[in-house]
């Protein structure tokens, strides 16, 4: 089991990051005491990540990467996730060309930090979410097996490449219309011929070119209301994937949450979304927590009452969460406010700056954390 890194231990994490080139100078990350979240997490057969972008581990101003920062997740976490440079529009530029040069960079820093490395994502299967060149793309006369075959290749090249240094992967990621239900439709599935075969030949090919990896299909239906119609849509493509015999190991629980107003029925929320998460399991499915963050809706502009609502709002959901023992990783969106995706997706109407992580945008540690911690405490032992 590791423990919680020094402060010696963290400034030679930072040196060593130092000599890639990919980092700059910046402050110590206030790292909080005690054990790490991972090692929490461990203790209770579980593990404790990240998402990191590909600088790698976060940016000042978009061109210089901060070593606290990347202090800050080798100090707390066990496994690290690309943000975005896994994605297609990252690693296939072209048709006939890959670029794995900022993806190598971030697996080579993790296996240099005895980070696991999971893959995010083979395929993203939404249009807007495909590179651009895919919309105009000729797949010729035979159109599926076109697709079909570069479909095939970008799965096979990925998995190959990284081999054993990836064991767990995000095949297929929001392939649900939360609206309605129904699969979504893009220029590579309608060269295929269909939704649910280009799903099935990802998952498929996955499994023959990573047998040793957990295949995940990744979304984010959510416990709030109004998410009935794509909790549906996702137990509908679940239990379609068992039929066909499809090689699907796991559902990915994004779980990028928002508090509720006052007053909302919580009982009844928690109950609905266990219901959902009990269909899940019961069809054999796992659980992965993918993409953990809150955000601080409905909430004063006070950082201090914010941050309590958040904590509070994240104990409640992962005590919940935590209770199934088919769940074992479990991955926040960012571990500091200052590079979460969520002020530029959703910024507040007061101006106020978003608090969605488990450190604030000093990297100081902020009740949240402490809430993740009391988590992995209370969990039952998968060991």
């Amino acid at each position: 089991m590791t423990e919680h890194p020094t402060r010696r231990t963290m400034l030679a994490g930072m040196a060593a990051l130092a000599g890639t080139g990919l980092v700059g100078r910046g402050a110590v990350a206030a790292v909080a005491a005690g054990p790490s979240l991972d090692t929490l997490a461990k203790a209770r057969g579980m593990r404790f990540g990240t998402a990191v972008n590909g600088r790698p581990a976060g940016t000042d101003s978009g061109s210089r990467a901060n070593p606290a920062y990347a202090a800050l997740v080798t100090g707390e976490c066990g496994l690290v996730v690309a943000e975005n440079e896994m994605k297609w529009q990252a690693l296939r530029p072209a048709p006939d060309r890959f670029d794995f040069a900022r993806f190598d960079a971030m697996i080579d820093w993790a296996d240099r930090q005895h980070l696991a490395m999971r893959g995010h994502n083979l395929l993203w299967h939404q249009d807007k979410w495909l590179p651009r060149w895919m919309a105009t793309h000729d797949f010729g006369r035979d159109r599926r097996r076109a697709g079909e075959r570069m479909l095939v290749q970008h799965i096979e090249t990925v998995c190959r490449r990284y081999g054993r240094r990836i064991r767990s992967y995000d095949v297929v990621n929001e392939a649900v219309t939360p609206a309605t239900g129904a699969l979504y439709d893009t220029a590579l599935s309608r060269a295929i011929g269909g939704a649910e075969p280009t799903l099935d030949l990802a998952f498929r090919t996955a499994r023959a070119a990573a047998p040793h990896a957990q295949l995940v299909y990744n979304d984010y239906m959510s416990w709030e209301p109004g998410n009935d119609r794509h909790r549906a849509g996702v137990l509908t493509l679940l239990e379609g994937f068992k039929a066909r015999g499809v090689p699907v190991d796991a559902l990915g629980v994004q779980s990028h949450i928002m508090t509720q107003p006052a007053g909302s029925d919580a009982t009844a929320r928690e109950a609905e979304w266990r219901r959902f998460l009990d269909a899940v399991t019961g069809m054999g499915y796992g659980l992965v927590i993918t993409e953990l963050d809150v955000r601080d809706n409905n909430l004063p502009a006070d950082p201090n009452v914010r941050d309590r609502a958040v904590a509070d709002y994240t104990r409640a959901y992962c005590d919940l969460m935590f209770s199934y023992p088919q769940l074992r990783d479990v991955l926040v969106w960012g571990m500091s406010d200052r590079y979460s995706w969520i002020e530029g997706f959703e910024p507040r109407k007061d101006g106020a700056r978003r608090r969605p992580c488990p450190y604030d945008d000093r990297f100081n540690p902020k009740p949240m954390r402490d809430s993740l911690a009391a988590a992995f405490a209370a969990a039952a032992d998968r060991t």
